[in-house]
């Protein structure tokens, strides 16, 4: 029978001739991991490689996800549909092995990692949303939620800041099934890491609340054993502190930068497989080695187990069973769909004049009945983002059976918690904080994108026009960031209206994440026919409208609407024909087909102008290089949103003098 120490060199035998072929990647963090993971997923980890989308299955996360070879291997030899094909692919166009693990791509990868720190805050996600499930859908005697999120994390993890944001909170909520090990090998790109990393990580992390357990042998089998066995009782997240080498195996490279992000070298790799006995060739693993790995066996029987406890739990609680499983299946409540427009319409019917954040709540006042499985928050902004609803209950260490998070001043942290919040399924997420701190959360918003994920990210305070806090506080660039990125819907609604329709298009896309930015200041209502009330959906719609062709357009969003309308009004008076077009979300309007968008804005009228506080230049794909644009160049100032409105120019008259000197040419 292999040993220990021969399923472990499997890992590193695959890893080294992966990066080696690919001449590209990272074989050190896997080959110093390897016996680590070997307990782990041989000993510990609860899964089916048959089915890696088993609801009860244990998370794993490789945070330091340049690394990726470890978690390949793992999926390879255990059984999940990942071949040694596949593995020679590494790093290759289209090849299920990229070069950082990205879900979608690998069955058994549940998260994309590579930003380190990130996937330490996506295992912190996952372990809320099995603690929260857990006290949601758990009744006695039938624990249906019960698993584990263990996390891999290397000092790259460990010096990015995200990493006390969300381990901090973590301790706070008493995350006792998190577990994570850091690899502490003291070797990161740059070489040894004692010349700029020198933290007390023990003591700092005891401080945020864990369990910590030290001076763990990361190449005995034994201590590691009785670390995670030590780690699964307690109530507190832990963290398994492993002291390895970097590179393992490796006679000239391990313990030395060398081996961290490049591939060891023919001769380095003969070496290698000399000093760890690994007598095969190239990917190549003996049958042996792969029959005491196998997993498959023992994940359906795991899985089999659960699925009678299910039915019993079922059969003793009906209603509960059938709302888990719609939950994990990720759909919405049968009758969200017809309540969400009797919602839509009752707001066009009641024409309030209020702020769109106002507007907001209003809409999740609504809607949050209809859906147990919102788990909101804000970044310790709820007061002024508008977040809480009346069925809020909040999340504590104490009672995780609520819906709403305080995640205390931690935008970054907030977002890549939702994104594991997502993936580990049975909630839509959403969080809130200014517009200006989006820049905070920016590399989590991407990977919420990348990974396809149904997050919402609420940005209030969107603009010049919340005034005196100053420029520290004014967006001006943020909004093209958000529309720039690729599968990121965003909507900025002019009044309660749009803002309802775009709650409804967040809540019901499945295949990406929004951003909803909504105003500090009251926005006026609009009125609108049937038709324009269907068409908000669209992304953008005739407001206002001439008779035949109009000779300009008015394109705006957001607070902007009203001016472009208060313009429309004066245009036409003077014999002018123009027209409104409201466009809340760029993205969705560019997904329109060809025909739509014309009957929006005809390609014949090269008169445009669009109208928005925001950054100018974003808007000269709607416009042409011959249209104007009414935006912002500058930083804000500190001023009353009146003033600020006048001193850029966002006024009536200035829209009227625009409009004369395009029309005039």
């Amino acid at each position: 029978m292999p040993s220990r120490r021969e399923r472990a060199n499997a890992i590193r035998a695959l890893s080294m001739d992966a990066v080696q072929k690919a001449n590209s990647g990272h074989p050190g963090a896997p080959m110093g991991m390897a016996d680590i993971a070997e307990v782990l997923w041989h000993d510990v980890l609860q899964h089916n490689p048959a089915n890696p989308d088993w609801a009860n299955r244990d998370r794993f996360v490789l945070s330091n996800g340049h690394g990726s070879m470890l978690i390949y291997s793992l999926l390879h030899l255990t059984g999940y549909d990942l071949s040694i094909d596949d593995l020679k692919n590494f790093r290759q166009l289209h090849s299920r092995t990229p070069g950082h693990p990205e879900f979608g791509y690998t069955p058994g990868v549940e998260t994309t990692t590579g930003p380190l720190g990130q996937g330490l805050a996506n295992a912190v996600g996952f372990a809320l949303a099995e603690k929260v499930l857990a006290a949601q859908f758990n009744r006695d005697g039938h624990n249906i939620v019960d698993h584990h999120t263990y996390v891999f994390l290397g000092d790259g993890c460990m010096m990015e800041g995200i990493s006390h944001e969300v381990s901090s909170l973590a301790g706070t909520l008493g995350l006792g099934k998190l577990i994570a090990f850091y690899d502490d090998n003291g070797i990161s790109i740059d070489g040894e890491v004692e010349g700029w990393f020198t933290d007390d990580t023990p003591k700092r992390f005891e401080a945020y609340g864990w369990q910590v357990i030290r001076h763990v042998d990361g190449h005995d089998p034994e201590e590691l054993k009785i670390a995670i066995d030590t780690a699964r009782k307690s109530e507190q997240p832990t963290l398994i502190c492993c002291k390895t080498v970097i590179g393992f195996g490796s006679p000239n490279k391990q313990g030395k930068e060398d081996c961290h992000g490049a591939p060891l070298g023919a001769d380095e790799i003969a070496l290698t497989r000399a000093a760890l006995g690994w007598k095969y060739g190239p990917f190549e693993v003996p049958s042996a080695i792969y029959a005491e790995w196998d997993a498959k066996e023992a994940g359906a029987a795991r899985e089999a187990e659960w699925n009678q406890r299910f039915a019993t739990y079922a059969a003793a609680h009906p209603e509960l069973a059938s709302e888990f499983t719609r939950r994990m299946q990720g759909e919405l409540p049968a009758d969200f769909a017809a309540k969400s427009a009797a919602y839509i319409q009752e707001v066009a019917t009641k024409g309030e004049t209020i702020a769109s954040r106002k507007a907001s709540q209003n809409a999740l006042n609504a809607l949050g009945p209809l859906l147990p499985e919102f788990l909101g928050g804000s970044a310790d902004l709820a007061g002024s983002n508008l977040t809480l609803w009346k069925g809020c209950q909040g999340v504590s260490a104490t009672d995780a059976s609520g819906n709403y998070m305080y995640y205390g001043v931690r935008e970054f942290g907030m977002s890549a918690i939702m994104n594991g919040v997502a993936r580990h399924g049975g909630f839509i997420p959403y969080g809130a904080t200014f517009l200006i701190f989006m820049e905070y959360a920016r590399n989590a918003v991407r990977m919420s994108a990348l990974m396809k994920q149904r997050v919402i990210y609420v940005f209030t305070h969107d603009s010049i026009g919340l005034g005196e806090d100053g420029p520290t506080h004014q967006p001006i660039e943020q909004l093209a960031s958000l529309r720039c990125t690729p599968n990121l819907d965003t909507w900025r609604p002019a009044d309660a209206v749009e803002s309802a329709v775009a709650w409804k298009a967040a809540i019901e896309r499945n295949d990406g994440p929004s951003a909803l930015i909504f105003s500090r200041q009251n926005l006026p209502h609009q009125s609108r026919d049937a038709q324009q009330l269907a068409a908000v959906a669209r992304g953008a719609y005739v407001l206002k409208d001439c008779s035949g062709e109009p000779e300009l357009l008015l394109i705006a969003t957001g607070s902007e609407v009203g001016l472009a309308v208060q313009a429309y009004d004066a245009l036409t008076a003077q014999g002018r024909k123009v027209r409104v077009v409201s466009m809340p979300s760029t993205s969705v309007f560019d997904a329109q087909d060809a025909g739509y968008k014309q009957e929006v804005l005809p390609l014949q009228v090269s008169a445009r102008i669009a109208i928005e506080a925001s950054h100018a230049d974003f808007w000269y794909k709607y416009v042409g290089l011959e249209g104007r644009i009414i935006g912002m160049t500058s930083f804000g100032e500190s001023a009353p949103a009146a003033a600020l409105f006048e001193e850029f120019g966002f006024t009536l008259e200035n829209v009227l003098e625009t409009a004369a000197e395009l029309l005039d040419v």
